[in-house]
């Protein structure tokens, strides 16, 4: 019987043991689901940071999208005034022109029909005038015939109004009209580059035909450039003058420029129901190297501001779907526990992110570096 009761107590000291191992991993359990303990050993090798949240300033950006151009009066056409075939060109597709640089030389002869008339016109004008004075000085005094007189003044008009058409016609074909009245006559016509800038299009060779409606090259200055973007209609009552502008160049660099809303169109597009918004650089100078006429940027205006809760941009992770904070919820003996805090994430803008959540405070605690560590993406 002693026997039997010594066994009992035994088995009852043994359960009570096991009870109690139960109850504390129970406990660990629970700290475990409802909370991240990170040691303070952790915590120091990995350079995990805590903060609060801060208020600052976000601005309400409209997404849009476009390409680098340059004004009109920077890009240059250059065509023939009169129809040729190409005797010199010498320039390629990247070359560097200066204005008033020989581009294209022709050869017509045409050109050189042209010339003979001048010729023909300026020999005759001495004759016509000295005619024409004299037959004024004879009708004054009442010897010629208003007819003769009448005659050689409309013969002198004609002439005259005749050289200096086809003066003008020479210097648009750049040719000397004094060099043409020295008996200087040739088949070939230059054409010199209206503006300084680099070849962007080469439509001839040597030897081609050029009609007065052909593009024989361009020519773009890109010292000035500028954004010509595409805003929607539902946007453009947010977009005014002065506004600040952010934009990249995706295909070439994840660097951000900045610009500024010079002018907004006043028409909109019918088929795509957008306007067309004009940007200029800022510190235009250093950056327009850079940039080349045509380069498709996507861009933020900002249209607005607002004053919000915010955490640094690592705070807030992305996981299951949902974005998340590790809010500080114990501080002892040396460790840190976190609680995972669903939240709504705003708007990101230098390095913080908005926060909506309304269960979150300005005085709580959250860990704002080593978050991804924690609990991942």
């Amino acid at each position: 019987m002693k026997n039997i009761f010594h066994i009992a107590a035994v088995f009852l000291f043994i359960m009570g043991c096991g009870n109690k191992n139960t109850e504390e991993s129970a406990s660990e359990e629970q700290a475990e689901a409802t909370g991240i303990v990170v040691s303070q050993d952790q915590f120091d090798t990995n350079d995990l940071m805590i903060g609060a949240m801060e208020r600052r300033t976000f601005p309400k950006m409209v997404e849009t999208s476009g390409m680098i151009d340059v004004p009109p009066e920077n890009r240059a056409s250059v065509t023939a005034f009169m129809g040729g075939f190409v005797k010199q060109t010498s320039l390629l597709i990247g070359d560097q022109v200066k204005k008033g640089q020989l581009l294209v030389i022709l050869e017509n002869q045409e050109f050189v029909q042209m010339q003979q008339d001048y010729l023909e016109v300026f020999n005759q004008l001495d004759y016509l005038k000295a005619e024409f004075e004299r037959n004024q000085t004879l009708f004054d005094e009442k010897i010629a015939s208003q007819k003769n007189f009448l005659q050689a003044k409309s013969n002198y008009e004609t002439a005259k109004a005749r050289y200096q058409g086809l003066k003008e016609q020479l210097q648009m074909l750049n040719i000397s009209p004094s060099k043409v009245e020295q008996g200087n006559i040739s088949s070939q016509a230059a054409i010199y580059a209206p503006i300084a800038g680099s070849i962007t299009k080469m439509n001839v060779a040597k030897g081609s035909y050029v009609s007065p409606a052909t593009e024989i090259l361009e020519i773009v200055d890109n010292e000035h450039v500028h954004l010509e973007l595409t805003v929607f209609e539902k946007d453009i009552l947010k977009v005014k003058k002065g506004q600040k502008i952010e934009f990249k160049i995706p295909e070439a660099s994840e660097e951000t420029f900045n610009a500024e809303v010079h002018l907004v169109g006043t028409s909109i597009d019918n088929s795509q129901r957008t306007i067309k918004v004009h940007g200029h650089l800022e510190h235009e100078d250093e950056k327009a190297s850079n940039f080349l006429p045509g380069m498709f940027v996507d861009a933020m205006i900002m249209t607005d501001t607002i004053k919000t809760l915010s955490l640094p941009e690592e705070a807030v992770i992305e996981s299951e779907g949902g974005y998340y904070v590790l809010k500080l919820i114990d501080q002892k003996d040396g460790g840190y526990t976190f609680e995972r805090v669903a939240v709504k994430q705003g708007s990101t803008y230098g390095g913080f992110t908005e926060i909506n959540s309304s269960e979150l405070t300005e005085s709580d605690k959250f860990l704002t570096k080593g978050v991804f560590d924690l609990i991942g993406g």
